[in-house]
């Protein structure tokens, strides 16, 4: 998509409001009770929902991950995605990326269905490594060092577009994905629920809530349990988690939850992936490449992970008027990973690109050997102090924070040794040679901030927000001597932050915003020294990011509409400079922008339709490299243009009570296999369904997504490292509540 597209569809945009923003002006000026106009604002629903709590249907109305408090989502100066409870059973939602499919703005899954990592891109750019949080504390990951999360454990996905630096400090400048966990309701209840998908991969599920009745304590258990084969050849797993949780309510100004969280996951690899682009997107002589083939060795794959977590969250309401909140989480994870996996075709006639002849006739594999032991432990605390109150005309919504954030990784990483495989023919069981260790490393990351906000209404119906930040981060790694890919170094920095917005919240729901944002985002690696010297440290990526838009949310009809424009630029961008003595140098003078349109629509039409809709341009260029080649030209793996719908219709009376009907199409349009932008990844559209039926407390239903089985490659990060989207995934499940 070109830049003038964008425009022009913010010029139609803005076309389109202006009517209603002259309506909204002369229906103001025809009131004359000013106290029923009052009443008809109606903000009870909205009380109706808290920024953690269950979202009515498909229709949300609050958020805290834009502002760290319990503010309205038209009140956010940038754009909010919020995906509810309800919304993930509708779908069957399996993993967090999968739960994103819908959403404007996020490209999920880019590499296929990982079923160890949950692989998110905002905006164009990769928020799996530091955009992940849960329950607005941080999920960092770095190397092979994450946590993932079990969607069913969670509440509410909601997506905050756009840097986020303000609130949480470092990351990446597309934005962030932010889980909240289910937490104890004061209400007794239960839940059990299994199912299993045509691949016989089951699962049974549980969550049970016990409280008293005076409201005092309140305790929640949740669980799953699963395993089984997966869609491609010999892959398969066994996993779990638990949390169990307590609160304690004293009275209504203080509330304390305390959880803890144990997790586990023991597969062999699910393939599909890094898989060469012809044999793929394009046919070699042979063909293609089967979607479900298992290219690398049954017999030593493996992957196990470990992950622990304790936790508290702590509110206290004093009789001044101010909010104390406290949020805090250690966790621990250890995983280890073996197994080859490819890269490219393997002999003298394989070079890279589109005129290569693989040789005959078995065409070989060249497969990269792999290791690695990971251990990481971190701590997360945020404390924020709030505050409403007036100067004047001017109200008020002060918000004062500190957080820290420390991360500690220990791994070790090897390559090298494995065999060719054939594509055509796989024959598993050659002796694999030893890897060789290129990365041993401990790395420290420490981050304080103090930050501050300032949310003002004034002049009926104006609001302005006003953010500042202030980081100081410690970075050191300490790694094994003589390894090129894992250099000493340390690091102190600083760094602001900032964003301001401005909007005017119409009578008739629409409410156009303007603002501007900062981040930066502390990059981990350094050029070493080859000549015995310190290594110098990498500085942190910057940028900024301006964005329009307009929110709507119509008193006829239970519905949220969201349409923005943005234009976004990430700068010191890591890019290779080789010299002589160093052929693998690199030096930060990269920039990459993006420059976009979202459109994103949710409605409860009645009692029975619920819609939601989205639609994503984007002009992603890089703008600045090392490599001329790549001025100019898109990043690979990110699709240009996306869009989505779901519609979900449930029979509310007659003979068909309780039965329930859902289908979306979901277009992923092209993106690019190379940076160079010489080859393409083509578009694909898929359909996804399901029917339900609930009578009484049981609920059954059946879940397809790629219900049409379409063959499709889903991102390419280049020549050699394709992968196929999700098959075709059938899901049947009963659930029982009481």
């Amino acid at each position: 998509m070109k830049i003038r597209f964008i425009l022009g569809s913010a010029t139609s945009l803005l076309a389109i409001a202006g009517p209603a923003f002259a309506q909204a002006r002369q229906d103001r000026q025809a009131q004359t009770q000013p106290a029923t106009v009052q009443l008809d604002t109606i903000t009870v629903e909205g009380q109706a929902e808290t920024a953690t709590g269950p979202v009515n249907g498909y229709v949300p109305q609050r958020t805290g991950t834009g502002s760290k408090t319990n503010t309205p989502i038209t009140a956010i100066p940038q754009a909010v995605s919020v995906i509810g409870r309800r919304e993930l059973e509708d779908r069957n939602v399996q993993k967090v990326d999968e739960a994103l499919r819908y959403t404007a703005g996020v490209t999920a899954q880019p590499f296929g269905p990982d079923p160890d990592t949950d692989w998110v891109f905002i905006r164009g750019f990769q928020a799996t490594q530091t955009g992940m949080y849960l329950d607005g504390l941080s999920n960092y990951a770095f190397g092979f060092g994450g946590f993932q999360i079990d969607p069913f454990m969670l509440e509410r996905v909601e997506v905050l577009k756009g840097p986020a630096s303000v609130l949480y400090g470092g990351g990446n400048p597309g934005g962030i994905v932010n889980m909240i966990s289910k937490r104890p309701n004061g209400r007794n209840f239960g839940l059990v629920e299994t199912g299993i998908n045509n691949f016989g991969n089951a699962y049974t599920n549980i969550d049970i809530g016990v409280s008293d009745k005076q409201g005092i304590w309140s305790t929640r258990l949740t669980g799953r349990i699963s395993g089984g084969d997966q869609y491609t050849d010999v892959a398969k797993d066994f996993r779990g988690f638990i949390l169990p949780q307590i609160t304690y309510k004293p009275n209504g100004a203080t509330s304390f939850t305390a959880y803890g969280y144990y997790s586990a996951l023991d597969q062999i690899h699910v393939g599909g992936g890094f898989l060469p682009y012809v044999g793929t997107v394009v046919n070699a002589p042979f063909g293609r490449i089967p979607r479900k083939a298992f290219l690398g060795e049954p017999d030593i794959d493996s992957q196990k992970r470990v992950q622990t977590m304790l936790g508290w969250e702590f509110k206290h309401e004093f009789d001044n008027g101010w909010t104390f909140s406290q949020n805090a989480r250690y966790g621990h994870m250890r995983g280890s990973q073996l197994g080859p996996y490819g890269y490219g075709y393997s002999g003298p006639d394989a070079p890279f690109g589109n005129g290569f002849q693989p040789l005959a006739p078995d065409y070989q594999l060249y497969r990269i050997g792999f290791q690695e032991r990971t251990q990481v432990n971190t701590f997360l605390l945020d404390n924020r102090l709030e505050r409403s109150f007036r100067t004047g005309p001017v109200e008020h919504s002060l918000l004062l924070g500190a957080d820290y954030k420390y991360f500690n990784i220990d791994q070790t990483q090897a390559s090298g040794g494995a065999t060719p495989i054939s594509v055509t023919n796989p024959v598993y069981g050659a002796p694999q040679g030893m890897p060789s260790v290129y990365l041993n490393q401990e790395l420290d990351h420490h981050q304080f901030g103090l930050y501050l906000q300032d949310q003002l209404r004034f002049g009926d119906g104006w609001l302005v927000t006003l953010n500042g930040r202030y980081d100081y981060t410690k970075k050191k790694s300490v790694s094994a001597p003589g390894l090129l890919f894992s250099p000493s170094y340390s690091k102190n920095e600083a760094a602001f932050s900032g964003r301001a917005g401005l909007a005017y919240e119409f009578a008739n729901g629409v409410t156009p915003y303007v603002s501007a944002a900062t981040f930066f985002n502390p990059v981990f690696d350094a050029v070493p020294n080859l000549t015995g010297g310190p290594a110098t440290p990498f500085q942190p990526e910057k940028g900024h990011q301006y964005e329009a838009g307009v929110k709507y949310k119509p008193g006829f009809m239970d519905a949220l509409i969201t349409a923005s424009v943005f234009r976004l630029v990430k700068q010191n961008v890591v890019t290779p400079s080789p010299t002589a003595l160093n052929p693998f140098a690199s030096t930060q003078l990269g920039e990459v922008t993006s420059t976009g349109f979202e459109l994103e629509a949710k409605a409860n039409l009645d009692e029975n339709w619920k819609v939601l809709a989205s639609f994503t341009a984007f002009d992603l260029k890089t703008t600045k490299d090392t490599r001329a080649a790549y001025i100019g030209k898109t990043p690979f793996i990110v699709p240009e243009v996306t869009a989505s719908g779901w519609l979900d219709y449930t029979v509310t009376e007659g003979p068909l009570r309780g039965l329930g009907l859902g289908a979306g199409l979901r277009y992923v349009g092209k993106s690019w296999a190379d940076n160079e932008n010489t080859l393409k990844v083509p578009a694909v559209t898929l359909v996804d369904a399901a029917i339900r039926y609930k009578i009484d407390d049981w609920s059954f239903a059946v879940n397809v997504t790629n219900l049409l089985d379409k063959v499709y490659v889903k991102s390419c990060q280049g020549y050699s490292g394709c992968g196929y989207g999700d098959a075709r995934t059938v899901t049947v499940s009963a659930s029982y509540k009481w």
